[in-house]
This record gives C-alpha cells, structure tokens and sequence, in this order.
C-alpha cells in the first residue's frame, strides 16, 4: 500500500516515514512545510500540492497543523481518497469540509491515535453516565511545544462525558478558574492544561464525590505509539466505503 503524509517532518510525521519504510508498505508521496530533515525513497514524491499527494497515495495520514489539513481536505473534495486526519484544533469550517470528504470518501478523524486513549473515551462515557453526582475535571499535560490548549484529546474526552449526562459541553466547560468565582456548579467539566519539559502526554479523567474519588487516566510514553495507531487505522479505512468514522469504528469497540 502506498502511503500520503501530511506532515511529514513532525515529530509523528518522522516516525511515521521511518515505520513504513521498514514495513512492506511504501511512501507514495509527502507534504511538509519548513527545511527537509529526513531522508525519503527515491521514488517518493516530495511535494507542496495536496492533489499531487493524492494522486501518488492509496491512503493519506495526516499529523500536521489545521491549515494544511484544511488544504488537504479542499483538494480531497476534486480527488477523493481515504484519509487518516490526526490533526486537532480543528474549525468549524474545516470539520464541515470533513463531513463533505466523507460523503466521496472513507475519512478516520480522532485527536488521539492511540488505542489506550480510545478504550479510556469509552471508559469515561460509562463512568460519567454511572456517576451522575460526581464532579468532573480532566486535567492533560504536555511537552512545552504544543501550542493548543486544551488537547484535542482531553476536548474528547470532555464531551464524551457531556454527551453521557445530556449536556452540551460549550455549555458547561470550563477551562480555567482565577480569583472569586464562586463555587462550582454541579453541571461543570473542569479542562486543564499543564504545559512543560518532553511531556509525550498524560489525561487524567477524575470524577470526584463526598467520601471517595476515581480518577482515569493514560500517559503516552512514545510518540510511536501515535505513529502505528494511525498506521492500524489506516489498514482498515482502506476497505471501507465512504463515511465519516472514529478510531472505535477502526477497533470495533
């Protein structure tokens, strides 16, 4: 199979092109911005232009940033492919865009590719559907490059349980408490960033009453871990029909 990377000499991006070039698959083409630090095959296509990816791909992963999955997404509507968008921060405007991929084409959207994250998503909705008088605060923490906040991680995390309990997370999220704000309501879902040194990352999910807590959390030791979880997904997007789906679709659970 013959891979697209957008993003390609990202810190995902690396260990997703030295992966493949150590498996059966091959890179069919890569897109990136900034100066060449990695070495491609000879026949790999090196270029600025998203349709010329596409046509040199089978299937496209992307881990880059949401202007170019937007490029992306704008030349997937004239040259539809499965694409693989690992991509957070995402807008509205480009969430519609993948919605209109994905009638053309099979797309996999998740903020976290890991499979941990996805079995702890899956966790946290039964928790927070359970524990109805529970207080809940999610707090990530990442290296001190990241430049989003909070995670697109933790966002997912936070509306899974919104979505347990029936409530719209714009409504009661809250992502950051100074000075005298009062006392916490019982609707709330505290979303804390924690920013410093090589952290890969690290959510942790409490649910918090009188007398006990649980808490749930999953710490990435390696950005590999990203890199073969999109590689995984990506095997079984390639088989599929047009659609928009999440990396439980992927692992059946």
């Amino acid at each position: 199979m013959k891979y697209g990377i957008v993003g390609a000499t990202g810190r995902v991006g690396q260990l997703l092109v030295n992966i493949i070039k150590n498996s059966e698959d091959s890179i069919g083409a890569v897109m990136f911005e900034g100066k060449q630090t990695i070495d491609f095959e000879q026949n790999t296509v090196i270029t600025n232009d998203a349709k010329t990816l596409l046509e040199n791909s089978d299937v496209v992963i992307d881990f880059s940033a949401p202007a170019a999955t937007q490029n992306l997404l704008e030349a997937a509507l004239e040259n539809p492919k499965p694409l693989v968008i690992a991509t957070t921060g995402l807008n509205d405007h480009q969430q519609n865009l993948m919605m209109e991929v994905s009638k053309k084409a099979p797309v996999l959207y998740a903020t976290n590719m890991s499979l941990g994250v996805a079995i702890l998503n899956k966790l946290v909705s039964m928790v927070s559907e359970k524990l109805q008088d529970f207080d809940i605060e999610i707090v990530e923490q990442h290296h001190r490059y990241k430049v989003d906040a909070p995670s697109g991680t933790a966002l997912t995390l936070a509306e899974s349980c919104a979505k347990a309990r029936g409530l719209e997370l714009k409504e009661v999220m809250v992502t950051g408490r100074s000075g005298h704000v009062g006392a916490r309501t019982k609707d709330e879902i505290g979303v804390f960033a924690v920013r410093g040194g090589d952290v890969v990352g690290r959510h942790t999910v409490g649910f918090y009453n009188d007398g006990e807590f649980l808490e749930l959390n999953h710490t990435a030791t390696n950005r590999e871990t990203f890199a073969r979880g999109a590689i995984k997904v990506s095997k079984w997007l390639v088989n599929q029909n047009p659609g928009l789906y999440s990396i439980n679709d992927a692992l059946g659970i």
